[in-house]
């Protein structure tokens, strides 16, 4: 079987790879890539198939960023995989915590383990591009002194020692991944969420009106996030996930969306993802 072409934010070891593997559960061809738009690209352009992003945390929240980013692309989500996250302290072995002077970490990494670096007094936390890249710099130059927190995969791939384990300040952190690709035609059938983006007047009663849009049909909506329209200040995008019983639900509260909204854009229907321990 030939693998599919993948593109992840970060390198071999990160979390968007184990998030590939488990929802295609098929041969991969990884794309690394630095920057979330860069991954956008890499599909886009046609270096990947598909790509795998992060988009929210249950410890720290949303990704703001990769909402724009899939709302400003040509792309659609096509499914979602929701990774259980440990976060391990790693570093040259032989090593103790006392020992460690830097963290080097992507800061979605080390906001989810804000508890475990306030107990060390004197750290200092430097935030980089992505987990398994500061393993793997710490591994290159045999850095001593200096820590990433990454997973227990990346200390294996790169040769380092887990120093301290799970690290995270909650164990029940969870990373939700969106997967996106450049379908047009779909099948419909077993799809059950949706995510939209849409922006309204500057009105008393917008929003509201909005979002009896998706409860008059029975659409539940688990996520609502705004985000700022660049060029007209105070003006908002605003972005939500929508689970429906059918189809048929969602497409009557989009149309009522659209007598209301200035903008509407459907980022993608698919099948909720199923949370792993």
């Amino acid at each position: 079987m030939q693998p599919i072409k993948v593109a992840i934010q970060g390198f071999k070891g990160a979390f968007h790879q184990d998030a590939a593997e488990l929802y295609f559960n098929t041969p991969l061809d990884l794309v690394e890539c630095l920057t979330f738009k860069e991954l956008v690209n890499s599909v886009t352009e046609g270096r990947a198939e598909k790509g795998v992003m992060a988009i929210e945390n249950s410890l720290v929240g949303s990704i703001l960023q990769n909402y724009t980013l899939i709302r400003e692309s040509d792309l659609i989500i096509e499914g979602e995989v929701f990774l259980r996250i440990s976060q391990h302290l790693i570093g040259i072995s032989g090593q103790k915590v006392e020992d460690i002077k830097e963290i080097h970490s992507h800061p979605m990494a080390i906001a989810q383990c804000d508890d475990f670096i306030q107990s060390i007094p004197h750290l200092k936390v430097f935030a980089t591009h992505d987990t398994a890249l500061s393993a793997r710099d710490i591994a290159l130059n045999q850095i001593k002194g200096v820590a990433a927190i990454a997973s227990e995969r990346a200390a294996r791939e790169y040769g380092l020692e887990v120093i301290a384990s799970s690290i995270e300040s909650n164990h029940n952190n969870y990373t939700r991944f969106v997967v996106l690709g450049k379908t047009t035609k779909h099948s419909y059938s077993s799809a059950n969420k949706a995510s939209v983006a849409f922006s309204l007047a500057h009105k008393v009663g917008s929003l509201q009106a909005a979002l009896q849009s998706f409860s008059r049909y029975g659409v539940n909506l688990t996520m609502l996030q705004s985000l700022p329209q660049v060029g007209n200040p105070w003006e908002y995008y605003f972005h939500t996930d929508a689970v429906f019983r059918h189809i048929d639900d969602f497409e009557l509260a989009l149309d009522s969306l659209k007598t209301i909204a200035n903008e509407v854009k459907v980022l993608g229907i698919y099948t909720t993802g199923i949370k792993t321990n």
